[in-house]
């Protein structure tokens, strides 16, 4: 393969210059410079291939061979592409509105519950995120710490972490008791006089280190918002559209009878095209529609946009990816089962479908981050041509959100490289406390 004409070093330096330094880079102390991909593979300017372990964006070629216009027109792709939609979700959820980004997609929800409930408020879980709107910083626990803090109209509620969290794996029924911390929370907020819109929450939190919510949390959650006047809004963003492999919806995996009032979608539901997509009841809907202002997006809902997405689900359908990612995840399960076995900075194995955190651990008693060791792990697996990242409020866990054509030999390959370094670690490195216990 012919060098990219322009050096890594060149780019980098032209980076720095012309991009603000908060637009952060993978492996700022030796970054990659990707000018290709191709399925779950990316290729540096020298032509090495890395299997790409951390994108969940891509999905299929993209669609752009056709008339490209705004919404305003009528065409039959936006309707299609809606219909197709709708017959993956609970029959309730039948109003879509099209954008161009998850950011756009969650701002719209916020506006949609307030014109409906009536109320301002809004209920999240810590160490959430979901976009970068101002609108949505504000309710994202994981950006506001770090900037102007929390406004007096958002109420933060326990992330359902049943490994690190206040109630764990030994709890009788951590989903109720979870759930009665958000009543907590929204009890406490009532008090003030604050009334609640709505109840956000990613369907499997990632930023929040990849967890997995006890089954039947959401349907107990969305009893307290919706007694509150609030609605349910559940992001899916990052885990929808078959990921999880039992379900195309994440939230589904909280029972076949719960439906939220409110779903957004992005990422992966334009393979990189910028597509997304609100869908809610007519109820919503209607009550957004009485104020007789437009809804309108210049670009959201274009005959490409829409193109690309339903190419996007007639390759999920044709290739069967939504039990590709049931099958490999649980086979990529098994191999990190096998390793924690072996290696106890390993101390939880957690995910669905192509969607699994490693939570490294300095001591199993107090389950401490293992932070550094997690960062030299990602390090030592880039050296080895396997792209991963770390996630989490202690920067430890290891996540697994690959492009869903990621592979069975591509599972065994990185686990094999993982169990390497590991084992290269307690040998030599021996940083962390629960390794210095070891013989």
């Amino acid at each position: 393969m012919a060098t990219d004409p322009r050096g890594k070093a060149a780019t980098l330096a032209l980076r720095r210059r012309l991009l603000s330094n908060s637009c952060r880079l993978f492996f700022p102390e030796d970054p990659i410079k990707i000018v290709r991909g191709q399925g779950q593979y990316m290729y540096d300017e020298q032509g090495a291939e890395y299997i790409d372990c951390i994108n969940n964006v891509a999905h299929a070629h993209e669609q752009n061979q056709v008339l490209n216009t705004n919404s305003r027109y009528l065409h039959d792709n936006i309707v299609d592409y809606a219909q197709r939609l709708s017959e993956t979700l609970p029959e309730k959820l039948c109003v879509f509105y099209f954008l161009n980004s998850g950011s756009e997609a969650n701002d719209l929800a916020l506006r949609l519950a307030r014109q409906y409930t009536g109320h301002w408020d809004v209920v999240v879980l810590d160490h959430a995120y979901h976009g970068h709107l101002s609108s949505l910083i504000d309710i994202s626990p994981y950006k506001f710490r770090d900037l102007d803090g929390q406004k007096e109209w958002v109420h933060v509620a326990p992330l359902p972490d049943t490994y690190r969290g206040p109630y764990r794996e030994d709890h009788p029924n951590p989903a109720v008791a979870y759930a009665s911390e958000v009543e907590r929370v929204v009890g406490s907020a009532q008090e003030k006089g604050r009334k609640i819109a709505a109840f956000f929450a990613e369907s499997l939190p990632s930023v929040g280190g990849q967890i997995i919510p006890p089954a039947g949390y959401f349907p107990e959650v969305a009893g307290h918002i919706r007694r509150a006047g609030g609605v349910f809004v559940a992001d899916e963003i990052q885990v929808g559209f078959g990921r999880v492999g039992k379900h195309f919806w994440a939230f589904q995996l909280q029972g076949e009878d719960f439906v939220p009032d409110i779903v957004t979608m992005g990422k992966s539901i334009g393979n990189g095209h910028p597509v997304a997509c609100v869908a809610t009841t007519q109820a919503v809907a209607r009550a957004f529609e009485a104020t007789g202002v437009e809804y309108f997006n210049t670009f959201g809902g274009s005959p490409v946009s829409c193109a690309v997405g339903l190419a996007v689900l007639d390759v999920l359908e044709k290739e069967q990816l939504q039990a590709h990612a049931a099958s490999v995840g649980s086979f990529l399960m098994e191999l990190l089962g096998q390793q924690k076995a072996k290696h106890p900075i390993l101390g939880d194995i957690r995910g669905v479908g192509l969607f699994i955190g490693v939570d490294l651990i300095k001591d199993e008693a107090t389950r401490m981050p293992a932070t550094e060791e997690a960062d030299y792990v990602v390090s030592r697996l880039k050296e080895n041509y396997i792209l991963l990242s770390t996630d989490g409020p202690g920067r430890n866990v290891l996540k697994f959100k690959p492009p869903m054509c990621f592979s069975l030999d591509n599972a065994q390959h990185v686990v094999a490289k993982l169990d390497a370094i590991l084992t290269d670690m307690e040998e030599k490195v021996r940083s962390c406390e629960t390794l210095r216990l070891q013989p």
